[in-house]
């Protein structure tokens, strides 16, 4: 007999509700509830309100933006790092101008860098609220579905296959249940679990009737009562000790080697320009500061800032086209695929299974008894007074949704055991006995592996299954046998089958799919589709939506091929068919092996594997539990088209942060190898620490529009990668062109105009700041200026603004605090003249140094970005159950 619901008067603390996993794990089921004041039936909804209410919601972290956090990974920039310091020494030494301009660049840098990324975290965070983790929990006796955060000790839970385990349970019953508690115990073998209490000393994996928050049901299902939730949870002990780490990806890993590039070229260059100084017997304080100014004028110290600002663009970009991405730097990771592997339902097709036909292939079973087969074989509850497709997988689902469910007769069946779906066996079976007490085993699944195990096919069965094939149907086969005598089955009775016949169903191609295909293949990114269903189903839909077919591939196949040859037949192949989650994944890692970018779409527990072995990870709202947990983007709505412009935003970010790296690495290494030269040539500093200081800093807020500059169109068509051999060798062309006008500037001044050292620093200082500005409109593309590609407004203006305050320095107020002298006017007109010769000659440069082949055609190197051993604890949002 079932206890009835039994209601609390609401305890007052949390630690009345208290129950260790030991203690639970030791005890009856009838005790365990009786202990947590709650039934079979679950809790009501005022008591478990008034619970929440008391032990708070089943979650380790929130996703409320912190303003601390995002403060901080501003200030961890090696290339601030490097301001401060020199801001620090400068102060010590006495030099205030120095101090002063330095905390102004570190004021803009890191003020700009937070403000934009905390713009972008909020944006985050509300669409982080849309995307929930639920659970199938009884409440009054009725199954309803509810995000994990509202669970509460007491509750009665559902899981079934592929579920992350949302809180600490203590199982009621379950069927042929496999656990995956690696992430706890580090064992890789799945856990058999069974509700039966333990005795004698044990560790938590020898816990055998619990499951723990953050595993993985790998086969079967269960019900169960929660005994602890959020941080008073196994998992949440550990997750809130050891703090959440992320994985560096590719364009984090290219920044830091390139400030290792800029570190290496500031100590070279400043050493040797302190020691040159000291040898000439300058003051000692005078060349340490002017080499430390040296060091910062080398480096483009608003790169964090552009950085920020562009994934922040980017972000909010994409948070318009409800597109969720967990870190801002995946963005440049979705920019940089080449090959995309899809799942082919809800992708391709609209995800709206329905159930269309039963076919019989014996004339003695008649397509309504087809049918009732097909509904005993499910793993929905028909026993219930009210049937809940709650939390089942689609195909069930649809078939209980469908018209002639309504005839079924629960009464007249009787279900004494199941043997649940996984993806090794690919079918259901269920034990059943009629009214008569006949008892019979009824399988449905696969039909590839449903037929493998009839003794009786109907030679006419084969084409009539090809035939729904051809018309792209999703089909399961059943089968049936006598199980006299049987009380129980496992996998070993599934055998010695009849096939009774076929259950149809359809899901038409999507509307958009078409456009959303040619979309992609115009980014220059190859599409594959791995899928469960048949080979013919998903060539059939291929073929509808026009997709190039280069091949398919069924499971078996592969197995049979080595590393090797697989890789060799991806490389051609369009369609991997029925294959299995670790066909999936064996798959994307072949792929990159071959230098490939690759990204995965998948929305099931067969697909966390491939998730995690991909590049980038992309999962929907809609999916599993495990498939949004392991994915690096999530889509609100599953469709093609949004990943298209996705891709689009991150290579517009990576074009843009490029042009900035590019133009500072290139005119900043210029202008300061012309002022280490011209401090060991000339008599007198050719500019002091404070007007380099300030040069830098005008001339980078002038790039601070980059983000917001329009990008070439054949700068989208295909991916980019960080190359630091590559900005070097750019550096080092571009870097003298700019010396070289620099020291025609230095005779212009001796020479022509006689000028004091004032007049030198102040013509030298308009003249650095028009050519290090003017020339990201050169830089920016490799198209004509102007004519061929035309700059967003924001940077003309930005460009033309600072050209304008740096020509008016030398004559402002603050002319003489600075050091600057005014300037005749015959001065402008040559500068003009050198300036527009510069930009001709770096437009010449441009167009043989991007006419080389090692330009046009970089080898593609082997790429992929690292993954932490236990991506998934990382990463963890069912108990970090994403709230504000």
């Amino acid at each position: 007999m079932k206890p009835t619901m039994v209601q609390s008067a609401g305890p007052e603390t949390a630690d009345a509700l208290a129950l260790s996993m030991d203690g639970a794990a030791r005890q009856a089921v009838e005790r365990v509830l009786l202990d947590l004041k709650s039934s079979e039936k679950g809790l009501s909804d005022g008591e478990a309100a008034r619970r929440l209410a008391v032990v708070g919601p089943n979650a380790l972290r929130t996703h409320k933006t912190n303003p601390w956090s995002v403060l901080w990974r501003q200030l961890r920039s090696p290339i601030l790092v490097l301001l401060i310091v020199t801001a620090g020494l400068s102060l010590f030494l006495g030099d205030k101008t120095n101090s002063l301009v330095i905390a102004v660049i570190l004021a803009v840098s890191v003020g700009l860098g937070f403000s934009n990324e905390f713009r972008a975290e909020r944006a985050a965070q509300a669409l982080h609220s849309r995307v929930t983790h639920t659970a199938v929990v009884l409440r009054d006796g009725v199954a309803r579905q509810i995000d994990v955060v509202d669970l509460v000790p007491g509750d009665v839970v559902r899981l079934a296959l592929g579920a992350i385990i949302p809180a600490d349970i203590r199982l009621l019953a379950c069927d042929d249940l496999l656990c995956d508690e690696s992430i706890l115990t580090g064992e890789s073998l799945p856990m058999d679990k069974n509700p039966a209490p333990v005795s004698g000393e044990v560790s938590v994996g020898d816990l055998s009737c619990c499951v723990f928050m953050g595993t993985v049901i790998q086969s079967g299902s269960c019900v169960g009562i929660v005994v602890a939730t959020g941080g008073r949870t196994e998992f949440g002990r550990i997750a809130l000790g050891l703090g959440e780490h992320h994985p560096q990806t590719e364009f984090q890993l290219g920044l830091k080697r390139f400030s290792y590039l800029l570190l290496q070229v500031a100590v070279v260059l400043t050493s040797l320009i302190f020691i040159a100084n000291l040898l000439l017997g300058r003051p000692l304080i005078d060349s340490l500061l002017f080499s430390l100014a040296i060091a910062v004028g080398i480096t483009p110290q608003l790169l964090p800032a552009v950085v920020s600002t562009c994934l922040a663009a980017g972000t909010r970009a994409l948070a318009k086209r409800n597109v969720l991405v967990k870190r801002l730097v995946c963005i440049e990771d979705l920019g940089d695929m080449d090959v995309l592997v899809t799942d082919k339902t809800g992708t391709l097709t609209e995800g709206r299974i329905g159930f269309t036909i039963a076919l019989p292939v014996l004339s003695t079973i008649p397509a309504e008894e087809l049918f009732v087969m097909g509904l005993l074989s499910t793993e929905v509850d028909y026993a219930q007074d009210i049937v809940s497709t709650v939390g089942q997988n689609t195909l069930d689902a649809a078939l209980w949704d469908s018209g002639q469910a309504r005839d079924f007769e629960p009464g007249c069946w009787k279900r004494l055991d199941i043997v649940p779906f996984d993806h090794q066996r690919r079918m259901t079976s269920v034990l059943v006995t009629d009214s008569a007490g006949n008892r019979r085993i009824v399988s449905k699944g696969s039909p590839e592996d449903v037929m493998r195990l009839c003794i009786e096919v109907p030679p006419t069965a084969q084409n009539l299954l090809d035939e729904q094939y051809d018309q792209g149907a999703r089909v399961v086969a059943v089968a049936t046998r006598p199980a006299t005598g049987l009380t129980e089955i496992g996998p070993a009775d599934e055998h010695g089958f009849h096939l009774a016949g076929f259950l149809v169903f359809q899901d038409k191609p999507k509307d958009n799919a078409k456009k959303s295909l040619v979309d992609l293949a115009a980014l220059g990114i190859t599409v594959k589709i791995a899928t469960g269903d048949n080979a013919r189903v998903a060539e059939k839909v291929c073929r509808d939506l026009g997709l190039v077919l280069g091949g398919t591939l069924i499971g078996v196949q592969m197995d049979a091929l080595s590393d090797q040859e697989l890789g060799e037949a991806a490389r051609d192949a369009s369609i991997f068919a029925r294959v299995s989650p670790e066909q999936k994944a064996r798959l994307i890692r072949l792929l990159r092996q071959q230098g490939r970018a690759v990204a995965f779409l998948g929305d099931g527990v067969n697909d966390a594997l491939a998730l995690h072995q991909a590049d980038v990870g992309i999962s929907v709202e809609s999916a599993t539990d495990v498939a949004k947990d392991a994915a690096d983007i999530v889509l609100m709505d599953k469709d093609l088209g949004v990943l298209a412009e996705g891709v689009r935003e991150g290579r517009r970010i990576f074009a843009n942060t490029i042009k900035y790296v590019l133009m500072g690495t290139s005119s900043n290494f210029g202008n300061m190898f012309s002022a280490a030269t011209a401090s060991v040539v000339l008599s007198f500093l050719p500019m002091l620490p404070g007007q380099i200081l300030l040069n830098n800093l005008l001339y980078d807020t002038s790039q601070l529009a980059i983000p917001g500059d329009r990008v070439d169109k054949e700068q989208l068509l295909a991916p980019s990668h960080w190359d630091i051999s590559f900005i070097r060798r750019f550096m080092l062309l571009f870097g003298p062109i700019s010396s070289l006008f620099d020291f025609a500037t230095f005779g212009l001044m001796i020479f022509a105009f006689h000028a004091a050292p004032g007049e030198f620093r102040a013509g030298w200082f308009i003249e650095s700041i028009a050519t290090q500005t003017l020339i990201i409109f050169a830089i920016r593309t490799r198209r004509v200026p102007f004519l061929r590609s035309k700059p967003s407004a924001g940077l003309l203006w930005a460009a033309i603004g600072v050209v304008a305050l740096g020509i008016y320095l030398p004559f402002s107020p603050l002319a003489g605090v600075l050091g600057f002298d005014p300037l005749p006017v015959p001065f402008f007109l040559s500068l003009l003249a050198l300036v527009v010769v510069y930009l001709v000659i770096v437009e010449c440069a441009k167009v043989w140094f991007f006419s080389r082949p090692v330009q046009l055609a970089p080898a593609i190197r082997k790429r992929g970005r690292p993954h932490h051993v236990h991506r998934r604890a990382a990463r963890f949002s069912v108990a970090g159950s994403i709230r504000s």
